[in-house]
């Protein structure tokens, strides 16, 4: 990527960070009496999602090793990119307008431009797919614990979700059978202040975009086991990611279940992404927990509390996903 795009990436980053620190609503002296507060459990949460992105890398390493073999991305330099892709998402309106643009032009420089698109395109598909699965396996997790107690209200929300949730699974398995950058771009095309700018761009390349598909569909028609392999590890993260939950609510009682923390974590990251088009979801992160909480029957003072503690662990990793743009930025083709 040329420095020019690098710095502006850095710039987008650097704006967000200073308004998010700005913006914060709770007091300095507050913050730093609530975090030490936490303790270890505060350190602990943030080594946590570096093993948590370490799962997201390992999940786009494979993409970008499947195929023809041409071109290799050094692992450190994926887990790089991968951190900054997830900061720019946070901090950029809509999401993936920051991260997944940065992440293609950086790792194009090792595969090549369509190599570069397709794995992106890929690894964030299968990012999101991993969502709707997390909230599927959410669903038949609280029918176990709590199905014989559920009244019809819970009921009615549950058959919601859950016909979401299948919607969502079957618009990506098609997506992954056919292609889908071709199917999003046309989508965007039909827009009334986008038709000019897509349309043109679309027909300049469509035999690009076309092969892009082509490589989509192959992942899923020939390399069932990457796949698979580059899915689970996403759903797995999510999975680990609900330990975050449980370190935070260690600080406040002991009687913590690991599984009303995934309850906790799908019913929040539902509530959120409903909210996609805020910059960090800013308000419907921290109304998630509140309401996942009190509905388990916990105070909801805990889910206030825990929203800190996330909010608090982003803008610690947004920081460190920007700087490491300035680090390491040499590339050595193989």
């Amino acid at each position: 990527m040329k420095n020019k795009l690098r710095n502006f990436f850095f710039l987008i980053g650097v704006v967000a960070v200073v308004i998010m620190l700005w913006k914060f609503e709770m007091p300095y002296d507050q913050v730093l009496q609530n975090v030490q507060r936490a303790g270890i459990w505060f350190p602990a949460v943030l080594l946590l999602w570096g093993v948590i992105y370490l799962m997201n890398t390992c999940a786009w390493q494979v993409i970008l090793e499947s195929g023809d073999g041409e071109g290799h991305v050094p692992f450190w330099k994926v887990y790089k990119y991968t951190v900054t892709g997830f900061s720019l998402n946070y901090v950029t309106p809509v999401g993936l307008l920051g991260g997944e643009p940065y992440r293609i032009m950086e790792v194009s420089a090792y595969v090549g431009k369509e190599k570069a698109t397709s794995s992106v395109i890929l690894h964030a598909m299968m990012h999101i797919f991993s969502h709707f699965c997390f909230w599927a396996f959410s669903i038949l997790l609280y029918l176990a614990l709590y199905g014989a107690q559920m009244g019809w209200g819970m009921a009615v929300l549950l058959l919601l979700i859950a016909a979401f949730c299948a919607l969502g699974i079957y618009f990506f398995m098609k997506g992954y059978r056919n292609g889908l950058a071709l199917n999003v771009l046309n989508f965007f095309a039909r827009l009334p202040f986008c038709k000019k700018k897509f349309g043109g761009f679309i027909e300049r390349n469509r035999a690009a975009i076309e092969r892009v598909d082509e490589q989509i569909a192959a992942l899923h028609a020939q390399s069932r086991r990457v796949f698979y392999l580059s899915l689970s590890l996403e759903f797995f993260a999510r999975i680990v990611g609900c330990l975050e939950i449980m370190f935070v609510l260690f600080i406040m009682t002991d009687h913590v279940s690991f599984w009303d923390c995934i309850l906790i974590q799908a019913f929040t990251s539902l509530f959120a992404n409903l909210f996609f088009f805020m910059p960090m979801q800013m308000g419907a992160r921290e109304g998630g927990f509140a309401l996942a909480t009190g509905g388990l029957a916990m105070t909801k003072a805990f889910g206030v509390y825990t929203s800190l503690i996330v909010r608090l662990r982003e803008i610690f990793w947004i920081i460190v996903g920007i700087a490491l743009m300035k680090v390491g930025n040499r590339v050595r083709k193989s």
